[in-house]
């Protein structure tokens, strides 16, 4: 299962390479929501490239990272005067709790320090392209035949069902083939997206039995475009936020993925199909899978992740 992936992040390139144009009002929307409950984490490199982009998530993020900056460096306080506390108190007696208060505290405070650079910081890290299971990255989908660039959250809740779907099936950020047709079936042939990436990543059982995370990227270097299905979730009872969501669709496993210790891939759709992708016709699910036949099939290198 494709639990983490490489997004492509740059706004800019997504609608002039994709003939796709950015719904802002949507992402505006999204990141207000993280304001308010926490919710609609993005990989930091989509977080700047909405700055770069300006407009009300511009301001929104602006003044996420404030806050954050703010709880940040109050926490580093506290911690730097735990451990002086701490050393204060093994000048006098060795004891082990003035002992473990130095190791904790200068444990989160080099953590606290990290997280204070990732916020000010200009330059781009691998690490900020990176998507898990739960955070929100840009997806194409189609609105009225257009190709329309929104954020969605990796990892679906179909609508209809209840929001304890995210817990009882934690898996639901992939949807394999073999059940499109059952589990999915709400969604196969309706509501269809693609997901833009360079590199994916994959827990394997490695030669001493432990796991180990592989990083694949294609040989040719070409953004994937990953078939993906897509719901809207609304809460019956009015309690619950509406959320949209994706999951990546994936298939028998390339040789080489296989040959590597994992067994799926995600389908990557050869860009002449994207538009009969995101409009497909419910009733010709044929079709549907003879553009999975027809996928591009570019070697996919691999490695241990760092």
């Amino acid at each position: 299962m494709c639990y983490s992936a490489m997004i492509v992040a740059d706004l800019l390139k997504l609608e002039r390479h994709y003939g796709a144009q950015v719904d802002d009002a949507f992402y505006a929307q999204t990141v207000e929501r993280r304001w308010w409950d926490g919710l609609a984490k993005m990989p930091k490199a989509l977080d700047d490239a909405l700055l770069d982009r300006g407009g009300p998530a511009a301001d929104w993020i602006g003044k996420l990272r404030k806050r954050r900056a703010d709880d940040l460096t109050q926490e580093l306080f506290t911690q730097k005067r735990r451990v002086a506390d701490a050393e204060r108190a093994l000048q006098v007696k060795e004891t082990k709790k003035a002992r473990e208060d130095v190791r904790i505290g200068t444990d989160k405070m080099g953590k606290i320090q990290v997280a204070l650079d990732d916020l000010r910081r200009k330059e781009s890290k691998d690490r900020d392209f990176r998507i898990y299971p739960g955070m929100h990255t840009s997806v194409i989908v189609s609105k009225g035949g257009k190709r329309i660039i929104r954020p969605m959250r990796y990892q679906c809740r179909p609508a209809g069902k209840p929001a304890s779907y995210d817990r009882r099936y934690p898996g639901t950020y992939n949807a394999r083939r073999d059940n499109l047709e059952g589990f999915w079936k709400g969604q196969f042939g309706y509501t269809h997206a693609v997901m833009v990436a360079t590199r994916f990543y994959e827990n394997v059982e490695g030669a001493d039995g432990k796991n180990q995370i592989l990083e694949f990227t294609p040989r040719d270097h070409e953004p994937m475009l990953i078939a993906c299905l897509w719901s809207h979730w609304t809460d019956p009872k009015g309690q619950e936020p509406e959320l949209f969501s994706f999951a990546a669709i994936t298939d028998e496993p390339e040789p080489e993925v296989a040959a590597a210790g994992h067994d799926r891939t995600v389908i990557n759709l050869k860009p002449e199909h994207l538009d009969a992708w995101l409009n497909p016709n419910p009733a010709d699910l044929a079709a549907l899978y003879a553009i999975f036949d027809d996928k591009r099939h570019p070697y996919y290198e691999h490695r241990k992740a760092a």
